[in-house]
């Protein structure tokens, strides 16, 4: 998302030159200035061919689909976690970006359609409830993006510690399961099979997916290019925030994650596709990471699957829960 579509640009060269502060007017980010429910945008984004390359750097994702042709008549379409980052950022057009120091702790979306390349996307959400617990204070917002012609593309539920030292909480996520989920452990037996997509059964693992975000992706998927500044593209803020070097943005390892499931799902993942993801530590940029999943349950023409990114040290830093239709869905 451009603030500018929001009708404030953050990103004018001339601006930042005059010394003029391009967060004026907006709200300090802190739990007591939150209003329940607090409306957040309408702002439009347009899928351009810029859009899907710079995120295709940041993800070190360059499916042909994003960047050459589709199953979906043959059309470029953004990833399917392309707009994720957005719906997150819609709050910096009611709250000044740069003076956030917080961390997203669960990240929920509905994968409806895909995006196409040049297509106009509406993004809207709402602050619709905040509670304090173990000291600090969360908010969560519901959001959605929707197509030029008024079909869902993403629904979005998000829940994020408002303002805090990341370096402080870091580590005390719960991977706690969904309801009707059994807690996810990121442990696969020796010998389980191959996830089939033609023939999937439980117990089938995905194929792993190995990354590691450097310094340069984290710092551009974190809005460097826009002028603000955070723990996930300075490192003075990531050091005062208590950590030794910049983090990789919870909604990063989501897109990650995604990725994960449109190479093993493939094209109903975007038409009906699910993922619930808990962050339960940080993530250094240049540490290498690796995604993997396995099918628990197939039934009602879909799979289902836990999810999870692992770090080096082999503690799990992100774990979740998914499903994708096996059909793709007709519009």
């Amino acid at each position: 998302m451009s603030p500018a579509e929001a009708g404030r640009d953050l990103t004018d060269p001339r601006a930042v030159a005059s010394g003029a502060d391009p967060e004026a007017g907006l709200k300090e980010p802190l739990f007591e200035n939150l209003e329940i429910p607090e409306r957040l945008g309408p702002v439009t984004v347009r899928v351009d061919d810029h859009k899907i390359k710079r995120f295709a750097f940041t993800q070190d994702d360059h499916h042909p689909w994003h960047l050459h042709s589709s199953p979906f008549e043959g059309r470029r379409i953004g990833h399917a976690a392309l707009l994720g980052n957005d719906l997150v950022q819609l709050f910096t057009t009611v709250y000044a970006a740069s003076r956030v120091v917080g961390l997203h702790t669960e990240e929920q979306v509905w994968f409806d359609s895909p995006a196409f390349l040049d297509e106009a996307v509406t993004l809207d959400g709402t602050y619709t409830q905040a509670y304090e617990r173990r000291g600090q204070g969360y908010v969560v917002m519901e959001a959605t993006a929707t197509g030029h012609d008024g079909r869902s593309v993403l629904r979005h539920r998000g829940v994020e510690i408002l303002r805090t030292r990341p370096g402080d909480v870091a580590g005390r996520g719960s991977s706690a399961p969904a309801p009707g989920a059994r807690r996810v452990t990121g442990e696969v037996p020796a010998g389980a099979p191959a996830f089939d997509p033609a023939a999937p059964r439980p117990g089938q693992v995905l194929a792993p997916l190995a990354k590691t975000i450097t310094t340069e992706q984290a710092a551009v998927f974190s809005r460097a290019g826009e002028y603000v500044r955070n723990i996930h593209n300075d490192l003075g803020l990531a050091r005062a925030a208590g950590l030794r070097v910049p983090i990789v943005q919870g909604q990063q390892q989501f897109g990650v994650l995604a990725e994960l499931l449109t190479r093993a799902a493939g094209a109903p993942f975007f038409t009906g596709g699910w993922m619930r993801v808990k962050f339960l530590t940080t993530v250094d940029v240049h540490e290498p990471i690796e995604a993997g999943g396995v099918v628990t349950a197939v039934g009602d023409g879909k799979a289902e699957f836990e999810i999870w990114v692992r770090r080096a040290d082999g503690r799990l830093s992100a774990a979740g829960w998914a499903s994708a239709p096996l059909t793709t869905t007709d519009e």
